[in-house]
């Protein structure tokens, strides 16, 4: 059975759509205007006091620190590197967005993430039916899924400053530089996918997983109405993640790693933000704060779901 759209759909493509698509053209008029604005965030390198070495622990050695805060979309791909005509997933066909966060990167705050559901409701231009969020990297790319995301959440007319399209390969290769990471699962994990030639096997307890391994946890979906529980297990991803980040050693591998990443993913950031943004993280107190949308309860199996009623805008960061 089709399920029942929602009753309530986001406005902001919805009502307007003629509005929508002229802010969807100014956005990409205006993005060259936004780097020479946003490009006074990021200080010159030699800023960078040179009155004696950097020790190699300390974070100014990678890059001078953002001198405001930054707004990052990150946008997990369902495909193993960009570009992939098909995603190799369940089901197949274009890379959808499997994972959608906001990232507020301030070097004297704790790293914060927003992860925004993939399953919202959200309607189109000259469309009845509504589609997920997820599948709007797919119809228009990073400044459509930006400008649903910035309207949704109510964030200022520049935000997000910078986005990262991460495919799935950048995850384990990452977790592989940075060395196992170790979680805790309250429950195991096993599924055989042979269309995708993919295997889960996770144990419950504490684990150290590898990148393959942090794949699998990322992936894990039992069933399409299993997004939050999903969410819940890239949470632990991401804190320990981030704990083996700041971890003792792993500073001199960084550039390797941002060296290594630049080819796999699609972003608009400089090699020189990337270690700007790196520095600021590590030097940003070791706690992460990971919120996520107020969204309503689904009504009965349906996979869509949308914002809460009465909730004022902006949704995030809430301190």
């Amino acid at each position: 059975m089709t399920p029942t759209p929602p009753k309530r759909m986001m406005p902001w493509l919805g009502r307007h759509p003629l509005r929508t698509i002229l802010r969807l053209a100014a956005a990409v008029a205006g993005v060259g205007a936004t780097g020479w604005l946003l490009g006074s965030v990021w200080p010159e390198p030699d800023q960078v006091a040179r009155t004696e070495p950097a020790a190699a622990d300390t974070p100014t050695n990678l890059a001078p620190l953002p001198l405001d805060p930054v707004t990052l979309l990150l946008v997990g791909l369902d495909a193993d590197q960009i570009g992939d005509s098909v995603n190799n997933a369940a089901p197949r066909g274009r890379a959808n967005a499997d994972a959608v966060m906001l990232l507020r990167v301030d070097a004297q705050q704790p790293l914060q993430v927003l992860q925004v559901p993939i399953e919202l409701a959200l309607r189109l231009p000259g469309q009845t039916a509504p589609v997920q969020l997820g599948s709007l990297w797919q119809t228009g790319g990073v400044a459509l899924l930006s400008d649903a995301i910035r309207e949704l959440v109510g964030l200022p007319p520049d935000h997000p400053h910078r986005y990262v399209l991460v495919p799935r390969r950048v995850l384990r290769s990452l977790v592989d530089g940075l060395g196992d990471l170790d979680v805790t699962l309250n429950a195991s994990f096993q599924r055989t996918d042979k269309a995708q030639n993919y295997t889960i096997n996770l144990q419950a307890g504490r684990q150290s997983l590898n990148g393959a391994q942090a794949e699998q946890l990322a992936r894990y979906l039992k069933d399409p109405l299993d997004d939050v529980n999903r969410r819940q297990r890239q949470q632990l991803l991401i804190q320990a993640l981030l704990e083996q980040f700041k971890g003792p050693g792993v500073m001199g591998k960084i550039p390797d790693l941002v060296e290594a990443a630049t080819g796999d993913v699609e972003t608009n950031l400089t090699k020189a933000e990337m270690l700007s943004l790196t520095a600021a993280v590590l030097s940003s107190p070791a706690s992460v704060r990971i919120q996520q949308l107020p969204v309503a309860n689904r009504a009965g199996k349906q996979v869509m779901r949308q914002i809460k009623a009465g909730e004022s805008l902006p949704l995030w960061p809430r301190l």
